[in-house]
């Protein structure tokens, strides 16, 4: 049994993805992972990179999420009136 979906007869052609758009957007989708930076010139199969990217979000999440709480904790901390936090509060709006 396939994995694809099967295609509506309704689409047209001129709104269908071309297997050369697709592998150009995986290589461009691949370059902007910092490890597929490292081995830029080996080619990895786009399930590989769907991976990666997927992995990559999810660390970029729980990045935004640390960040985020130390934010919080700095500002439960800091004087509102200071430099700092004025500085904190420009930078968030």
């Amino acid at each position: 049994m396939s994995s694809r979906r099967p295609r509506s007869r309704a689409s047209t052609g001129a709104s269908r993805i071309s297997d050369e758009q697709i592998s150009d957007l995986v290589a461009k989708l691949q370059a902007l992972l910092p490890e597929a930076r490292l081995r830029s010139s080996d080619r990895m199969p786009s399930s590989r990179v769907l991976q990666e990217t997927c992995s990559y979000i999810r660390s970029l999440h729980r990045e935004v999420d640390d960040l985020s709480d130390r934010l919080s904790e700095l500002l439960a901390t800091s004087d509102v009136s200071t430099a700092q936090a004025a500085i904190i509060r420009s930078l968030l709006m």
